[in-house]
């Protein structure tokens, strides 16, 4: 079994954010899209929404949800110790690292996309003829602070990652022996 404690806890802020980004996801983006999912027609232009929602637009909606749910987990898993280390319910895997290049490059395409996206809806809900949209300005009002706040908060989180795991990777052990050589340089050069 690994140490699942070889690495250090996040920062208060780190785990703020990772916490955010999964309540981003659960309380932001799933209710109102799960509501959608179902047939509610709450911020949406009624007429249009229906097309598109029996066109397929529902389950479209439906499999967002869920993919949010596991961006969610995700999240916490950047901040969490099995994270680090598979759990041990998981078969073949239990108590060996999780690969970390893969986790840091998904939180940094997820991260980046999300910020694209919003500035992509911060555009389009500007330049868009109001009477072809599906949903309304309110939705957009409600979903560009969410999406802005659960980009960065998971930026944030899987930079937290991407530090903490360095030590795992070695980098961090070659960073603190080069500084102990230069201080011990320095203090003798300095008669110390």
């Amino acid at each position: 079994m690994t140490d699942t404690f070889a690495f250090p806890p996040p920062t208060p802020r780190e785990t703020a954010a990772g916490y955010t980004a999964c309540l981003s996801a659960v309380a932001g983006f799933i209710p109102v899209h799960l509501m959608w999912g179902l047939g509610s027609t709450v911020w949406t232009n009624d007429e249009k929404f229906q097309e598109w929602y029996d066109d397929g637009g529902g389950t479209y909606l439906l499999a967002l949800c869920a993919m949010a749910a596991l961006a969610a987990v995700f999240a916490l898993s950047l901040i969490r110790p099995w994270g680090i280390t598979f759990p041990r319910w998981v078969p073949f895997l239990a108590g060996k690292r999780v690969p970390r290049w893969p986790v840091i490059g998904l939180a940094g395409i997820l991260s980046v996309f999300l910020f694209a996206y919003t500035l992509w809806a911060v555009y389009a809900s500007f330049h868009t003829d109001d009477s072809e949209a599906i949903f309304a300005k309110g939705a957009v009002y409600y979903g560009i602070p969410q999406f802005l706040v659960w980009s960065i908060s998971l930026m944030v989180a899987g930079r937290s990652y991407q530090r903490r795991t360095a030590i795992l990777a070695g980098r961090t052990a070659r960073t603190a022996h080069t500084t102990r050589t230069v201080v011990r340089r320095l203090a003798v050069a300095l008669g110390i």
